[in-house]
């Protein structure tokens, strides 16, 4: 599998008021004549909000940008009162379903992620939360954190691929994170049993951050596109026959780093989808997203 890269559609920041720098962690809404597209985008003060865009997968660079945040950041002591990351939208009965990373900073170590939700029942126009509260809070499974969730439906079963932390440690005196991708499933879609499944593994001790799981199904087989990092996010790749166990194939991810501009440090945070007879790749480049998005669509293996 390999890809075309068609360069930067959504600029950092966009052109929003409130938005002072990045646009990262792209996820679609496929619509009948266009594409919605949400991302996160920060504010003055560092805090994410998750932004909204309507596009054509002819002309990204034609994209009509919503003024107001589609999701913003919880009160004060809220778990996602720091911010909110874009993750991930699933339909059901023409309700939308918008899983989130809610962002709270720490005072032992940098920062928290857990795992939110909110609720559409106008398209997309607006979401409520579902709760001030996480839906994925640290327990004895996941005791550091959780984020980025895909989650797909199956024959009534929700099935989420999730970040779960799995330590920090100390280098050169500031504390490191780790996390890998586990699993877990639900029969509403917000109410979630996780045992602790591990889908995406560390590949070598130098390894230490697999992020953002974007998850397909087709021709009977599921595959996986995320990033993993030592020195810088690299896309990675997977693919399993029934969505628990993953063989890693990273080398067929197909897409690696410019020579140089915008994507030339590092390639991250991977949305895959189908539209009409095309597959497409969102992804962010240098910063995490201080770059802004890029597209590449995929071409047939040689």
């Amino acid at each position: 599998m390999s890809w075309a890269k068609r360069g930067l559609v959504i600029p950092a920041p966009p052109p929003l008021g409130w938005a002072a720098s990045h646009a990262a962690l792209p996820t679609v809404l496929q619509q009948e004549d266009a594409l919605r597209l949400y991302f996160s985008s920060r504010d003055a003060q560092g805090r994410s909000h998750i932004a909204a865009a309507t596009v054509s997968p002819g002309a990204f660079d034609e994209a009509q940008f919503e003024e107001a945040p589609a999701i913003a950041p919880g009160p004060l002591g809220a778990f996602d009162d720091a911010g909110v990351t874009s993750a991930c939208i699933v339909e059901c009965e023409g309700r939308l379903y918008q899983y989130y990373s809610g962002w709270s900073l720490g005072v032992s170590v940098p920062f928290y992620f857990y795992v939110g939700c909110a609720i559409s029942d106008d398209g997309g126009t607006t979401f409520r939360k579902v709760s001030s509260a996480p839906l994925l809070e640290r327990d004895d499974v996941d005791p550091f954190l959780t984020a980025s969730p895909w989650v797909l439906m199956e024959n009534g079963i929700w099935r989420m691929w999730y970040v779960s932390g799995t330590g920090w440690e100390l280098e050169q005196g500031r504390p490191k994170h780790r996390y890998h991708i586990k699993y877990a499933e639900s029969t509403d879609g917000l109410r979630w049993r996780r045992t602790g499944q591990v889908c995406i593994d560390y590949r070598d001790p130098a390894e230490f951050a697999i992020a953002r799981p974007c998850v397909l199904r087709d021709d009977g087989v599921y595959r996986m596109w995320f990033c993993a990092r030592g020195d810088s996010y690299r896309l990675g790749y997977a693919e399993s026959a029934d969505g628990l166990v993953w063989e890693r194939q990273d080398e067929r991810a197909g897409l690696e780093p410019s020579a140089d501009g915008w994507d030339s440090e590092m390639v991250a945070y991977p949305c895959v989808f189908d539209h009409v007879d095309t597959r497409y790749l969102l992804y962010n480049g240098n910063g995490y997203g201080e770059t802004g998005i890029g597209c590449a669509v995929s071409e047939p293996d040689a």
